[in-house]
């Protein structure tokens, strides 16, 4: 019966509060005891010996590394819920559910050795003639890592070994034609696939979409097709990971229905206490059995006394997406610093500008830092930035930054060309001398010779501003402090959201700090302009020793 069934004994278990889990978990669970409840009326049903068969199948493998080496691979029962659930559940023609499954847990929960198992049944178990099973990933030597410890599976297992051929990277079955080979956007086998199984291990490194449309649309001749999607939270908001994480929480929340869809996250809740071990037993299915309790205290220890590893921790043994993968600061800091400005009741006040020139083919940014006349210790922050116009529909198709919108919405300026045009900042920055009592611009010293002598010539004040560690670290540190305490008014415009979401910092062996474009996750001009702009300001409202008084000058 399904109700007594392993799968559902799991579900309602976690439903009741008898194994830890966070909520997406329980919700998880919940709707496979509702859908044995009422998936009768939307034509779907749950077969008990079918999700029998698949489970008893893992039985036939044996673990290759670890302390388990040789030894048969004996599912933990969130395991079994996962595989009973994907093959146990069927809809009216009884072919099966769910064609895509999403799951997503932390690091050393099994991840790969399930996803392995996974695929070797659809090689050999699924009754499917002609099968092509694939691991893919954006590298086919990444694809090789899961595809391998389904190899020594077969290696180490006497019922595999004799009944699945292996030569190099494939894996074989002679009696039904099938085929189980790792896969890579690099290689040139994406073209003529005829998918029956595709395994994607940690999806959060795919930085777009490619791979996973590739065998989204070669699935279409199959009966019943299946992709696995197995990984941990990620950081880029951006990403195609992060939409199969959001569009899984509106499954399981109830927001969306998708029969075809399978979704697990096993993850800490929001308000749960990081450093707590309740907490680490929650997020972690397989705590205390291949997540060794030990190893976390020793992390949560160091991320502790680290503020900057906290992130990683959070991430990779907690599954909670963070903003980027080095922490600068959360975005729901920054959020509530949105505070809103009209640029018109600025009119006539003094303001410093950072001006970073990138690149002609980036982007540019300037911002203008205004001290409020009420308290000289917050600052109101107004935004430009500028791109060549010809590259902002490649820049929108290549990513899922909406670069097209931003300019229809005059957040960003297109100026004629592949190139920056120059002139065009100097027209803008002329019109904003006309309205604001620019007292300042900042700039790199790398950039634009001409453009900075012609902004002299008109008499605006330019100050050369270093990118190192000297220039950069008071005035970045300063910006934290203000975000934290809230004296940042930013209007929350997007792009500059965006681009503090992005922002990684470097540190030194003296704990100096600077913005790092090379590992940020995405464009960090306009942070860059915000921390020139910040400095002259701050200088010039309150001294030359503001920093030292804050005890963030670091000699």
């Amino acid at each position: 019966m399904a109700q007594d069934h392993r799968v559902t004994r799991y579900a309602r278990s976690v439903a009741d509060g008898d194994v830890p889990a966070g909520r997406l978990q329980r919700l998880a669970c919940d709707r496979h005891l509702n859908d044995l409840q009422h998936a009768r009326e939307r034509g779907l049903r749950f077969d008990v010996e079918l999700a029998d068969r698949a489970i008893r199948f893992f039985g036939f493998l044996r673990h290759s590394k670890g302390e388990w080496a040789g030894q048969s691979f004996d599912l933990a029962e969130w395991q079994a819920f996962i595989v009973g659930s994907l093959f146990g559940w069927l809809r009216e023609d009884g072919l099966r559910r769910f064609r895509t499954a999403y799951v997503e847990v932390p690091r050393k929960n099994g991840k790969s050795t399930l996803l392995s198992g996974i695929g070797l049944y659809l090689l050999i178990a699924d009754d499917e003639p002609g099968a092509e099973i694939y691991t893919a990933a954006t590298k086919r030597d990444q694809a090789r890592i899961t595809h391998g410890e389904a190899a020594r599976m077969v290696k180490a297992s006497p019922f595999l070994r004799n009944r699945i051929g292996a030569f190099r990277d494939n894996l074989h079955v002679e009696a039904t034609h099938s085929k189980f080979e790792p896969l890579g956007a690099d290689s040139d086998t994406m073209d003529g696939l005829n998918i029956h199984g595709a395994i994607i291990d940690e999806l959060h490194a795919h930085k777009t979409s490619g791979v996973v449309d590739v065998l989204d649309t070669a699935t279409g001749a199959r009966r019943q097709p299946l992709i696995v999607e197995i990984t941990t939270a990620g950081w880029d908001r951006q990403s195609i990971c992060w939409q199969h994480h959001e569009y899984t929480r509106q499954i399981v929340e109830g927001l969306i229905e998708d029969d075809s869809w399978f979704g697990f996250i096993a993850a800490a809740d929001a308000d749960d206490d990081w450093t707590d071990e309740r907490t680490w037993q929650k997020a972690n299915p397989n705590y205390s059995v291949s997540v060794k309790p030990d190893d976390l205290r020793r992390k949560a220890l160091k991320a502790q006394q680290m503020p900057a590893a906290q992130n990683s921790f959070k991430r990779l043994h907690l599954n909670i997406w963070t903003e980027q993968a080095d922490r600068w600061m959360t975005i729901e800091a920054w959020d509530k610093c949105a505070g809103a400005l009209d640029p018109d009741m600025l009119i006539g006040r003094e303001c410093y500008a950072g001006l970073d020139l990138a690149s002609t083919t980036d982007i540019a940014a300037l911002v203008l830092v205004f001290p409020s006349d009420d308290d000289p210790t917050i600052y109101d922050v107004l935004c430009y930035f500028w791109v060549p116009a010809e590259t902002v529909l490649q820049r929108t198709r290549s990513g899922s930054v909406p670069y097209a919108t931003w300019v229809d919405q005059g957040l960003i300026f297109a100026t004629e060309g592949n190139v920056i045009d120059y002139r065009a900042i100097m027209a803008t920055l002329d019109e904003l001398a006309q309205l604001y009592d620019i007292r300042e611009v900042a700039y790199d010293r790398w950039g634009a010779t001409e453009l900075i002598q012609t902004l002299q010539d008109e008499g605006l004040e330019v100050v050369p501003f270093g990118q190192g560690f000297v220039s950069m670290s008071p005035p970045t540190k300063s910006l934290m402090t203000m975000v934290l305490s809230e004296r940042i008014r930013h209007s929350n415009n997007p792009v500059l959201r965006w681009m503090a979401g992005n922002m990684v910092v470097r540190e030194d062996p003296a704990g100096n700090l600077k913005p790092d474009k090379s590992k940020s996750t995405e464009k960090i001009d306009g942070m860059v302009a915000l921390i020139m702009g910040l400095d002259r300001a701050e200088r010039h409202e309150n001294g030359s020793s503001v920093y030292e008084e804050r005890d963030l000058l670091v000699i």
